[in-house]
């Protein structure tokens, strides 16, 4: 049965018709203050009116993108399976995007699709280069793990200097997220790890073979590994001033946003209530996701439990956590 989001969530997603963040914006702005750029202590874009959920008079077509494999996407499945885009009158076809992040953006930014879910961390360095595509909403937290074994005696982030560090990438999200860590620790990222790329089903190997002293996995394999393994949860990006940071984010096409906006507007607020129905059913929501990912149902649902999926940003809100990445990103030599 579909279950009526609550007024208040439509009443923040309707906001996103006057908020949609350019995204390389802290990136092109001087900081004040050691904080957010001036133009974006009081922005008048900001100033949106408040109205009713957004049902388009017509049905609308749209192409996301998603990770099909990543329960952290888990709100788009939702969005799809429990009508929530097709209340708004929208008619969604979902698009599993397995190319390089540069892809998926220019793919968003030319209309061979809409939008698209993907992790903040992953595209603000791409998007710095000027894509046209816009971070319209935050989706969720939480889901990037560090881990290291027991016999280590690596329990914290500080511990990790010196040592190798597994990753998928080198521009992997998790990378980027545990380097601004590590430069809060007093570790330089750049200088005082060594960072080594393996398949994200090798990295427990390499760690189990002393390659690497810890790695840095999002769920649902980082969390498997975990419980599989005996691992030690050294950190992830729940805890401390990141506990409410969004960590995935939706962007949207900028010809979208500029000549539809009841459009990007109609598919904020259906993905928002979406993650809200996500929050409350985590079980429900896992058996709908269970069939993407390789994993059980009971075990997606531990981690939707350990996700904020109600924490969805936008307006101001949004716009501070977007600036506060960019200015992290700085420290850690990511933007320039």
């Amino acid at each position: 049965m579909f279950r009526l989001p609550t007024r208040r969530t439509f009443l923040r997603a309707a906001a996103v018709t006057g908020t949609l963040l350019p995204a390389g914006v802290v990136a092109q702005r001087g900081l004040v203050g050691g904080g957010l750029p001036a133009d974006l202590l009081d922005p008048a874009i900001c100033r949106a009116s408040f109205g009713e959920p957004v049902v388009l008079p017509e049905k609308r077509a749209l192409k996301l993108t998603w990770n099909a494999t990543a329960i952290c996407t888990v709100g788009v499945a939702v969005a799809q399976e429990k009508g929530y885009f097709q209340r708004h009158n929208l008619d969604v076809e979902l698009i599993n995007f397995g190319g390089s992040t540069d892809q998926l953006l220019e793919a968003i930014a030319t209309a061979k699709a809409d939008a698209g879910v993907g992790m903040a961390l992953r595209w603000l360095k791409p998007l710095e280069g000027g894509f046209d595509v816009k971070i319209a909403a935050g989706i969720h937290g939480g889901c990037m793990r560090l881990f290291a074994t027991p016999a280590s005696g690596i329990t914290k982030i500080a511990d990790l200097k010196g040592k190798a560090i597994g990753v998928t990438d080198l521009a992997a999200p998790d990378r980027n997220f545990f380097s601004i860590m590590l430069h809060q620790a007093g570790v330089d990222p750049n200088k005082e790890v060594e960072w080594k790329v393996f398949p994200g089903d090798i990295l427990p190997v390499a760690l189990k073979k002393g390659e690497v002293q810890a790695f840095c996995q999002g769920d649902p394999l980082g969390w498997l590994a975990r419980e599989r393994d005996g691992l030690t949860e050294v950190a992830n990006n729940l805890s401390g001033e990141f506990a409410h940071r969004t960590c995935c984010v939706l962007g949207v096409r900028g010809t979208l946003i500029r000549q539809e906006k009841p459009v990007a507007a109609a598919l904020v607020q259906a993905l928002l209530a979406a993650q809200e129905w996500v929050a409350v059913n985590p079980d429900a929501a896992a058996a709908i996701f269970a069939p993407h990912a390789k994993a059980p149902a009971d075990k997606l649902a531990e981690m939707l439990k350990s996700h904020t999926h109600h924490h969805n940003p936008l307006a101001a809100d949004l716009r501070s956590q977007i600036a506060a990445y960019g200015e992290e990103l700085k420290q850690v030599a990511v933007f320039k």
